[in-house]
């Protein structure tokens, strides 16, 4: 009889010793999920594919490429050159009434390009019909990159007066992440962090001559710089 209860109180024992190990191995589990009220999360920056383009006007009785087209195309070169794209895309209108005229000022675009740094073979030529068009059809430059951007602003679903939760308003720093995005100059950086360039090796030695013969190796000082001392 006394066999017979101890084995069930031993069973017990061992039972609630698991347990309490079992829990102690969970102490340090912790679980830490994304903050839904985080603006960065509502409102992420995401790198996509997207065009790049302008569109040069020409009417038929243009003989010439205007002087301040001349200049938004070799703005529009320096932002193709350095996205590291490969190809440009001039497209011209055909079957429009300025047909002719924009051929002829295609060739002057192309040369504009070519001088602002684009090479030829980087460049190609095609057209697109305009034979419905009722004003002046354009010349279209376009090149497709990389563009970190967010989704629209002004998003507001709900009241604003509707803080019992004590969150932050949907369109709550969307406009920071946008500004955020239109200054980051390759995207790029944002997928893979790039290589370590090349160690200017004479710098490098000057600084541990003059270290090790007890020599200044810090830049002077101007005299246009603050010195502040506290």
């Amino acid at each position: 009889m006394m066999q017979s209860i101890i084995r069930p109180l031993a069973t017990a024992s061992l039972v609630g010793i698991a347990l309490a190990l079992g829990a102690c191995g969970n102490v340090h589990h912790i679980e830490v999920g994304s903050v839904p009220d985080d603006y960065r999360t509502r409102h992420p920056i995401v790198v996509s594919e997207a065009d790049e383009a302008i569109d040069i006007p020409v009417v038929t009785s243009d003989q010439k490429l205007a002087m301040s087209d001349s200049g938004r195309i070799e703005d529009f070169a320096h932002r193709f050159r350095r996205s590291g794209a490969d190809t440009m895309t001039v497209l011209v209108p055909y079957g429009s009434r300025n047909a002719v005229a924009a051929s002829s000022i295609s060739h002057e675009a192309i040369r504009t390009l070519m001088k602002a740094g684009v090479r030829r073979e980087q460049i190609v030529m095609q057209s697109y019909a305009a034979h419905d068009a009722l004003g002046p059809t354009p010349i279209r430059l376009t090149f497709s990159t990389l563009v970190a951007q967010t989704g629209p602003c002004g998003r507001w679903p709900e009241d604003l007066n509707s803080t019992h939760e004590n969150k932050n308003y949907a369109n709550f720093g969307c406009a920071t992440q946008q500004n955020l995005a239109a200054q980051i100059a390759d995207p790029r950086d944002l997928l893979s962090p790039r290589g370590m360039g090349p160690v200017d090796g004479e710098r490098r030695d000057q600084v541990i001559e003059k270290y090790r013969s007890g020599e200044r190796f810090t830049s002077e000082q101007t005299s246009m710089e603050s010195e502040y001392r506290w």
